[in-house]
């Protein structure tokens, strides 16, 4: 005797949007603001409290990419969703450092122009392929964290010349990698044209 038809589960491999790396992901861009907002308040716990933003928030972009390749959990929405958090986490700490005073402006636009231009670049040439994250771009990564993080905890001023060679080392590797995403995105392209010609 038939029941009728049964309800439809759910359909394999799909991911749900709004998994824990997703929530984590959103919850970084949340914090950016917040994080803003405490650097502008005049009183020294408060600076505290956006060091410890920041840390959160840097932390988070490390868990949420590990939870979502461990436990298959990447979405669309994760993969645009996470490097726009990222960069706009350390856009965010380097333009407000440089507005009070505590970071040259040459430093933050020199690593806002990189990393503007690299985004810029891989839309360009995702037609010929896609340029893959490099051990220098997560060595980048990882030195502009360590490096604003120096910047936003309140050291005594001698204690700063840590803090701007962490930076220095920063931009350095910043615009290493940048050029060698250049040189990558030349030769995908050239080797995409010749072999089209080819054909």
């Amino acid at each position: 005797m038939s029941t009728g038809p049964s309800a439809p589960g759910p359909a394999p491999g799909r991911v749900p949007l709004w998994n824990i790396a997703n929530v984590l992901t959103a919850s970084r861009l949340v914090m950016v603001p917040l994080f803003v907002a405490f650097m502008f308040l005049d009183h020294p716990a408060w600076r505290f409290a956006a060091f410890a933003v920041f840390v959160v928030a840097a932390v988070t972009d490390r868990v949420d990419g590990e939870i979502a390749r461990r436990r298959n959990l990447v979405t669309d929405f994760g993969k645009v969703a996470d490097p726009i958090a990222d960069k706009a986490l350390t856009g965010a700490a380097l333009i407000v450092l440089s507005m009070l005073g505590e970071l040259w402006w040459w430093v933050t636009i020199a690593i806002l122009v990189r990393e503007l231009g690299i985004t810029l670049l891989r839309f360009a040439v995702i037609r010929h392929g896609v340029i893959p994250a490099s051990r220098g771009g997560k060595l980048k990564t990882v030195l502009q964290v360590v490096a604003i993080s120096v910047y936003l905890f309140p050291l005594p001023e001698p204690m700063m010349i840590v803090a701007h060679a962490i930076m220095a080392a920063a931009l350095a590797v910043t615009l290493w990698t940048g050029g060698d995403y250049v040189i990558q995105a030349v030769r995908l392209r050239g080797s995409r044209s010749s072999g089209a010609a080819a054909g």
